[in-house]
């Protein structure tokens, strides 16, 4: 039997580098709730490093609220706000010798996918659109893991 033990990470707190010594995939912050370009680089130097498996952890772009606020915005909005995280994720890791592996959605975004067949079908074609061969995370049973299945 094999375990993935998966963390958020890149999202500022200071014991990320620790942490990647001891999880075998991440969820790194794409700047929209927490983190930023430079944080960015720093997650997927040390995930590379520590052999952990690099996954885009995209959000709703709300800051103040650490990703947690319920929106409703437009599905094209989302689709362009998830593949420009997911693509700004990707861009860094290739660069740095990686490949992404997954995307899993942060805060309100993931749970608003989870039960909204439209928002789940945004991210999901999102995810797509940059890589077909990325896994989409999801809450089990959900309208995501149903719109990943979908792409």
């Amino acid at each position: 039997m094999k375990i993935d033990l998966n963390a958020d990470l890149g999202e500022g707190c200071p014991n990320d580098a620790a942490l990647l010594q001891l999880v075998s995939s991440a969820n790194i912050a794409c700047g929209f709730h927490a983190g930023d370009a430079q944080t960015m680089l720093l997650s997927v130097r040390e995930a590379l490093k520590n052999g952990v498996a690099i996954g885009a952890h995209p959000s709703f772009p709300d800051r103040e609220n650490f990703g947690r606020s319920a929106m409703t915005l437009p599905v094209e909005t989302v689709y362009a706000q998830t593949l420009y995280q997911i693509g700004a994720l990707a861009a860094i890791t290739r660069v740095q010798g990686g490949v992404m592996r997954h995307v899993k959605p942060h805060g309100m975004l993931y749970n608003q996918a989870a039960k909204d067949p439209q928002l789940a079908d945004a991210i999901a074609q999102a995810v797509y659109a940059c890589d077909s061969s990325l896994v989409l995370v999801g809450l089990a049973g959900s309208e995501l893991i149903r719109a990943g299945e979908r792409y």
